[in-house]
C-alpha cells in the first residue's frame, strides 16, 4: 500500500486479537514514529511498549487506580477494568517528553507526540494491522503516571492497541471536503 493510499484509508479496528505484529512489522511501527513534525529537532516523545505478562500488569496499575477512586467498585467492573490490556496483543504508550525551550511551547511538543502516535497508526494500517489509539481516565492518573514510571515533564498521549483485526473491518466514511476546507 502507497502513503496516499494509507493516509487516505486509515481506520481504527476497535476488536484486535493474536497474532501480534511481527518484530520487523513493529520495528517499522516504532521507526515511523521517528519521523513526526517536530519542531526544533527536540524528539519530545518515548514509549513503552506492552506486551505479554507486561499487559496483565498494567491491568493491575488500572485497577488499582481505579479502586483508589472508587472503593466500592463491583467484582465485575473490577475484573472488565483488569481485562483491558488484554484488549490487544501489543499496546505502545506515548509519552510525551516536556523539554524547557525558548520557543517551542510544550503544547507543541505534545503535538509533536500526538503525530508520531499517527504516524505509527498510518504506519500499522499499511501494513494490514489492526491499530486503535485509546486515551481514557488512566492516561490522567496519577497513579498510572506514577506507576509507568513517567517524571514530573512527561505525560501520556495514549494508548495505541495493535494486533489483528477481529471481526469486518469498520466502514470509512465518505466526506465532502467542502464541509471541511474553505478558501478565505
Amino acid at each position: 500500500m502507497n502513503a496516499i493510499e494509507a493516509l487516505h484509508m486509515r481506520t481504527s479496528a476497535p476488536r484486535l486479537c493474536e497474532p501480534a505484529p511481527t518484530r520487523p512489522m513493529l520495528d517499522s511501527i516504532c521507526r515511523s514514529a521517528l519521523s513526526a513534525a517536530d519542531h526544533g529537532l527536540l524528539k519530545p516523545w518515548r514509549f513503552l511498549i506492552i506486551k505479554g505478562e507486561s499487559r496483565n500488569r498494567l491491568g493491575d496499575l488500572f485497577l488499582e487506580a481505579s479502586m483508589r477512586l472508587d472503593p466500592q467498585t463491583s467484582k465485575e467492573k473490577q475484573e472488565s477494568i483488569r481485562k483491558k490490556p488484554l484488549r490487544a496483543p501489543i499496546i505502545l504508550i506515548t509519552i510525551s517528553k516536556h523539554s524547557a525551550h525558548p520557543k517551542i511551547p510544550e503544547f507543541e511538543q505534545d503535538l509533536s507526540a500526538a503525530a508520531a502516535t499517527q504516524n505509527m497508526l498510518t504506519a500499522a494500517f499499511a501494513q494490514g494491522i489492526g491499530a486503535i489509539w485509546r486515551t481514557g481516565a488512566m492516561a490522567y492518573n496519577k497513579t498510572v503516571i506514577d506507576g509507568l514510571g513517567l517524571a514530573k515533564n512527561e505525560k501520556i498521549i495514549g494508548f495505541l492497541y495493535l494486533g489483528t483485526i477481529d471481526g469486518p473491518p469498520k466502514p470509512l466514511k465518505q466526506t465532502d471536503l467542502d464541509e471541511f476546507f474553505q478558501e478565505w
